[in-house]
Order: C-alpha cells, then structure tokens, then sequence
C-alpha cells in the first residue's frame, strides 16, 4: 500500500467522520460514530493494522497522516459533544423550571416527648431550689438497690417476680434510690440532690404499667433538717409543676428506707378540688412517697444519725407527664405515635 493511497483512504474516512457527527442528533449518536471510527474495529483503526503492508520508509508519514486524522476527528467530536450537551442542559432546565411563587412544602420538625418536657420542668424546678441534678448505673448491685437502702433479704420487693435478677448479687435497678445510696457513700456533706432515670420492674404492660418506666428520687442530708422541710418543698415542687393554687396533702404510708413515711396527694387541678372524673370524684391526685430517711440507711452508708438528718422522695415521671397533659394511657408514652408526639 503506498502512501498516496493511504492518504486518499484517510481523506475519505474523515470526510465521512465528519459528515456523522455533524448529523448525530446526541450524545448516543456521537458516541456511536466514535466507536465505528476510532474503536478497536474502527475504520481508523484498520487502517493502521495495515500498516504492515506498508513500504518501510512510508511508515513514519503514514503513521504521521492518521494520527493527524484522529485528532481531526476527536476535536470535532468535543465540539460537537460540548454543544450536545449544554442543549441537553438548556432542555433539561426548561423542563425542570420552578415557579418560584408556589408555595413551599412545609417543613416536619421533630417535638420533644412529654416525658423530656415533664423531666426538664422537674429539674428545672429543684436546681432552682439549689439541688443537683445526678445519674447513676442502671445495672446495679443488689446490695446498693436494696441493702443499702433497708430492705432485707427476705422483703417481698427482692421476689424474682417484682425483680430483673442478672445474676444472685446484680439487678436491673428497680429505682433510683441507689443512687442516693452511692451519693452519702461518699460523705461529701450537706447533700441536695435529684436523680433521675429509667427503672425497671417485672410488671405486665397495661394503661398504668410498664417494665420500664421513669423515677426521679430526690435527696436533702444536713444538720437540723426536719419533716417541715420536706413538706415545704414538696408543697413549692406542687404549686410549680401544677398550678400556684395547687394545695397538698400527705398521708401516713410505710417505706424500707424512711421513718416516719408519707404518701402526697396534690388537690385536682382539673376541678379544683371538687371531684370530677379525672380525681375520680375525690379531689385529690396521688403524686409520689416521701420520708425522712432512716437511721439504719445513714449507718449503712457511713452518715451519723446523731449528727445528721435528712428527707427523701420519689415521684414517677410518667405519672407526671400522665397528669400535667391529661393522658389516660401509659402506653401512647411508648408507641412513638407521630400523631400522638406532634402534639407537644
């Protein structure tokens, strides 16, 4: 094959290259004309398989002629590739175009479930009362959720059917009471404190109950502390959680870990006192227990009675949450019902 020949050959396949792309339509025609012109079984591409049949001293001028013949056709196919493509964009924009006077879709924001609300106004209650806000291990050991705290050996609230056992000597904490325990412990006297956190007990799932709910136990330790502080705080606590004229009412009861030992009931703040359906025709809610702390927990913990004195008190957060917004099923808390959340 001479030179001459070659390049009539090679004039005629850009010719050709030419033509096509300047008729391909888009970027699938382009890329069509490329594959049948400069792929590995291109035109272009055997033409330099033939190299072979070319004279020794024409190969560097032939060889010279098709790779003047590629480029010739690459730079056109970019120009033509960068023009399909901003009228596929030009297209695509006049298709997609927003009519910026529609309105926008309006955005879902998450709420805080009522049982975050009810824990931040807890606390927010009692650090204003100058008490600190501490957590402890939900795991706990046996001797800290119940030695500790009063309760023996053989009280019925360490029966396998009331408790979460992991093994002989460690529980799932049936409250946040040892909390307080790990706290006087410590010995880092006067003590104010609230704990709050989950708890576990081995109950059924029903409108009042669940196996894991929420406590917040509270706990005062000083010198000269006497059943007047408690009830005034517990009465301060009332009317800021539910109303300034919320009234209180505390009833004798029996805990472990408290003597003498009270039941609060805070006045209906739906009727006022009066009795409706929601204070059951009595006018009074039951919120939480309360005691001064008894001698023998001071002594397990290493706190002189002599010397020192102190109140506790719990209060469930669910039941909390449960009176302040009027719901009458425990278990809407629990169910992540968007329909129920977004309320709040």
């Amino acid at each position: 094959m001479s030179e001459i020949n070659v390049k009539e050959k090679l004039e005629a396949i850009v010719a050709r290259a030419m033509d096509s792309i300047d008729r391909a339509g888009d970027l699938n025609a382009l890329n069509d004309v490329r594959v049948s012109v400069l792929g590995k079984k291109g035109e272009l591409t055997a033409v330099l398989k033939g190299m072979k049949d070319v004279a020794p001293e024409d190969r560097p001028k032939v060889g010279q002629m098709v790779n003047d013949a590629r480029s010739e056709i690459e730079n056109r196919m970019e120009q033509v590739k960068k023009s399909l493509e901003a009228a596929k964009l030009e297209q695509q924009l006049k298709e997609e175009v927003i009519d910026v006077t529609l309105p926008a879709r309006k955005a879902e924001v998450g709420h805080r479930h009522p049982n975050t609300i009810a824990l931040e106004e807890v606390e927010r209650i009692f650090v204003g009362m100058g008490y600190e806000v501490v957590e402890g291990p939900e795991v706990e050991y046996d001797l800290y959720n119940f030695e500790k705290l009063n309760i023996p050996a053989n009280h019925p609230a360490k029966d396998e059917q009331d408790t979460f056992y992991i093994s002989k000597d460690i529980v799932l904490r049936t409250q946040t009471s040892p909390v307080q325990a790990r706290i006087m412990e410590q010995g880092k006297l006067p003590i104010r404190m609230i704990a709050p956190g989950r708890v576990f007990r081995s109950d059924e799932v029903d409108a009042t109950h669940s196996p894991s709910f929420h406590q917040i136990e509270g706990l005062v330790v000083d010198k000269h502390i006497t059943f007047a502080d408690l009830k005034g705080t517990l009465e301060q606590f009332a009317r800021e959680m539910f109303g300034e004229n919320t009234r209180t009412k505390f009833r004798p009861h029996h805990f472990p870990f408290t003597e003498p030992s009270a039941e609060v009931d805070v006045s209906c703040f739906k009727c006022g006192g009066k009795g409706c359906r929601f204070c059951k025709g009595s006018g009074w809610i039951e919120i939480l227990g309360c005691g001064m702390v008894h001698p023998h927990v001071f002594e397990m913990c290493g706190i002189d009675p002599e010397e020192y004195t102190g109140f506790a008190f719990g209060v469930g957060l669910e039941r909390i949450a449960l009176l302040k917004y009027e719901i009458d099923d425990m278990r809407l808390l629990y169910e992540n019902d968007y329909r129920f959340l977004k309320q709040f």
